[in-house]
């Protein structure tokens, strides 16, 4: 009897939390487009390095990237210029970083992160800075 009652319990849990798996956010690409155009690519043009165009690595690469979490060579957390306060820091002179700078931090980092998948090199629809 105890047997049946632990795998009861375990398909009860199982049914609850599986509306919260099913409406994990995927992110949206273009909304990650748009981000990325006007805020990433319209910084990196000012940088010695220039502009970094999704489609410049692979998806293995861009997904080591972001898990590393470091941009600028280590300098920062890549985290760091999604987030809302340097959204809100620009939002004054970058029209993009306005219009989102309330969208949660994971949303943003995922829809960035659609973008780049789709984009890379070995993405289903490489594209490079516009």
């Amino acid at each position: 009897m105890k047997l049946h009652k632990s795998h009861l319990l375990s398909l009860v849990a199982l049914a609850l939390a599986a509306p919260i798996v099913a409406n994990a956010y995927e992110g949206n690409w273009k909304r990650g487009d748009v981000y990325y155009r006007m805020v990433c690519s319209d910084c990196h043009k000012a940088q010695p390095s220039g502009s970094v165009p999704p489609n410049s690595r692979t998806r293995a690469e861009w997904t080591a990237y972001l898990q590393a979490d470091k941009h600028a060579k280590g300098q920062n957390s890549l985290k760091t210029f999604i987030g809302k306060p340097y959204r809100s820091s620009i939002a004054g002179k970058n029209k993009a970083a306005a219009k989102f700078v309330d969208v949660p931090d994971e949303e943003l980092f995922a829809d960035v992160q659609a973008l780049l998948m789709r984009s890379a090199k070995d993405g289903d629809a490489p594209t490079g800075c516009r």
